[in-house]
This record gives C-alpha cells, structure tokens and sequence, in this order.
C-alpha cells in the first residue's frame, strides 16, 4: 500500500504545483498583476528644461576649469624645511594659456601643477607660472605652456540680484569637475581683519563651496563667469551654506595691468596721511574719530592741485614726527574711507587721469572735492 501511495502523492504534488503556478500567472485573487506594475517614462520626457539647461552649462565650462596644485615649503619645530601641497581651482581666460585663479591659492608656492580635464577621464598636466597677483583683491593670473585652450566667457556683476540662480564649478576636496547650485543670499562688503583682501560687492551664496573650489568661477544661468570663488565662512572648514566670490567685473578691471605688468599700478594723490583713533581725536579735538587725517601734500601732486590741505601744527605720534591741522578725507566716490586699506582699495580700481570725490573734513566743516589722479610716481598714499 505505502508503495502505491508515493507515486500517487508525488503525482498530487506535481499537480499542486503547476495549478499555483497557471494561477498566479492568470491573474487570481491570490496575485494582482498590476500591484508590482512598473511605470517607466518616455526617454524624450528624461529631463526638465532647466536640468537640460544646467546639463548645457556643465558641458561648455567644464573644460575650460582647472585644478591647481602648489607646492610651498613650511618648516617644522625645529626649522626643518617640510614640503607641503595645497589644492585649488582656476578658469581659462584665454585660449593661449592663461587662468584666473585666487592669489591664496598660488601664494608662497615653489611650483604650480595645473590638471586640465578636457574630456571625462582624460586629463593633462602642465608646469604653470605666475603672470602677476593682487593679493589685495585675492586674484592672480598663471600661464601654462598650450594652445587652443577653451576659454570662459566673463559676464557682468554690476547688477546682480538677490534670488538670482548661481552655479559653481571647481575641484573640492581635489574631486576635478563639480558642479553644485544655489542662489546669491546677499552682497555685501568683506574685510579680512588687519587690512587684508578688502572686497567690495562680495558675492554671498548658498551654493556648495568648498576647500578645493577657491578660483573657480561661479556662473550665472547663461553659463557666464559672474565671480571668483574665493572663501566659506564655516567654523568647521567645510561648507554650511554661506560662500563668497569676488565680483567678476573686479577682475576685469584689473587683468589687462595683472597680465602686462604682473601687478596693479595704483595710481596716487599725493599725499601722506594717518588713520585716525578715537584716542589721536580726542587728543586734537576733531570733530570725527575715523578717517584719513592728512599730514603732508606734495607740491605739484594732484591733491595740491584740487587744493587739499596738510598739516602746519607739529607735533608727535609716538616717535613719528608729524603735522596736525591737515584735511580729514572721510569718503571717497561715495564710500566711507576710515583707513589707509578703505583709500588704496578704491584708488586699486582707478587709472591715472580718473576723477574721484573726496569727502573733507576741514576744521569743522565737511566739504566735497574733485581730484584728477595721478600716476603711482607722482606720491604715495599712506
């Protein structure tokens, strides 16, 4: 009997099997087909107009981005000299080699390395040399050994908007060719402390900025070179949202003198002054305690020629011997001038034959006055 009934139930089984199979096959209860149903979209509807917008963008300027290594000497406790590297981004701002970058990112290097990426997985090495720096506004040009490079295409960020859509482009961290996006959350003046990079009409964003990404450009959304990366401002060093880069029409003004010269050429008023204190003008009894108090006009410069006034009192600032008495300058074109850096920041974008407004303070009265530049031989503003 047991014998009998193997066959039969292995049968039974075989049965079994093939009625659940044809069933969940056919659609029963037990199944619905349209449960695990996969909706796939047409190929032709992958992208929105501005993904397909950004992904163009990503294609032009990509190539023209490089990454930039320096190689700088640091020294240990000892004064041991120790070899360290540092990593930056910079653009192509002409076909035959030359990159805009950010002056920290090549300052104190004993060689420069640019990695120029073309196309995905294929990149090239080059040697670079500095072509000139302007470590008051952040900015240096460098210059590989090519030709027929893809250069960008500089915009304009004399009227930039709070909103406005941004993309940066840059190797943070040293990975070559990322883009990420945000918007401008402000613009705003940025001052490093002790009168260092002084940048006016920064460009804060909330776009991913990184160490790594300083030089490279930030874009508006026609693909255009609106800025320099430049610095986050984070207690961690890495990004939290707040970025910011230097105008690009900043640069403008300056790389035709980076590039011929190797420096920018400031042009003079022939002057000497000192910053003020709220000591040294409660000392003198001025009526205003920030600004640039006038000590000394050279005879024939243009501020003796627009009629401003030195000092005739003598008198001492610690073991300086000085004049007291001269005109105060408080503004320049319109800017608040309480320091030597406020004055050369402004005069750094002028050209000799340029015309500014000073705001004075003479006595106790404030005046406007009009000074034609001069060029950087004719005095030095101190």
């Amino acid at each position: 009997m047991n014998r009998l009934l193997r066959p039969i139930g292995l049968a039974v089984l075989l049965a079994g099997g093939f009625w659940l199979y044809t069933t969940l096959r056919s659609g029963s209860p037990f199944h619905s087909r349209a449960a695990v149903k996969i909706v796939e979209a047409a190929p032709q509807n992958q992208y929105e107009p501005d993904e397909l917008r950004d992904i163009d963008i990503y294609r032009r300027v990509r190539p023209s981005v490089v990454n930039i290594t320096s190689q700088i000497i640091q020294y240990d406790l000892l004064f041991g000299p120790v070899p360290a590297s540092g990593q930056g981004s910079g653009f192509i701002i002409n076909s035959n080699g030359y990159i805009l970058t950010n002056y920290h990112v090549i300052a104190n290097a004993r060689r420069l390395r640019v990695t120029w990426t073309p196309e995905r997985n294929k990149s090239r090495t080059f040697s670079a040399t500095v072509v000139g720096a302007a470590p008051e506004l952040d900015l240096a040009v460098i210059k590989i050994d090519a030709k027929n490079l893809p250069a960008v295409t500089l915009g304009d960020s004399s009227n930039l908007q709070v909103g406005q859509k941004v993309l940066a482009i840059g190797n943070p961290f040293g990975l070559p060719g990322t883009m990420t996006q945000g918007i401008i959350s402000s613009i705003r003046t940025v001052r490093e402390p002790g009168g260092g990079v002084h940048i006016d009409g920064a460009i804060q964003t909330d776009a991913a900025i990184n160490p790594g990404n300083s030089g490279g450009p930030l874009l508006n959304s026609r693909g255009q070179v609106i800025g320099i990366d430049s610095a986050i401002y984070s207690q961690t060093g890495s990004n939290v949202g707040i970025g910011f880069a230097i105008p690009v029409n900043m640069a403008k003004a300056v790389l035709p003198q980076l590039i011929s010269t190797g420096h920018v050429v400031r042009p003079s008023l022939g002057i000497r002054s000192i910053p003020l204190s709220p000591d040294i003008s409660s000392q003198l009894g001025l009526p205003v305690d920030k600004g640039l108090l006038v000590i000394d006009v050279q005879p024939g410069s243009p501020a003796a020629r627009a009629g401003l006034h030195g000092g005739n009192i003598p008198g001492y600032i610690g073991n300086m011997a000085v004049h007291f008495g001269g005109d105060i300058i408080v503004g320049i074109d319109g800017h608040a001038v309480e320091d030597a850096s406020d004055l050369d920041h402004e005069l750094i974008l002028k050209h000799a034959g340029d015309r500014v407004t000073l705001d004075v303070v003479r006595g106790q009265k404030r005046i406007q006055t009009t000074v034609t530049l001069g060029s950087s031989s004719t005095g030095a503003t101190v």
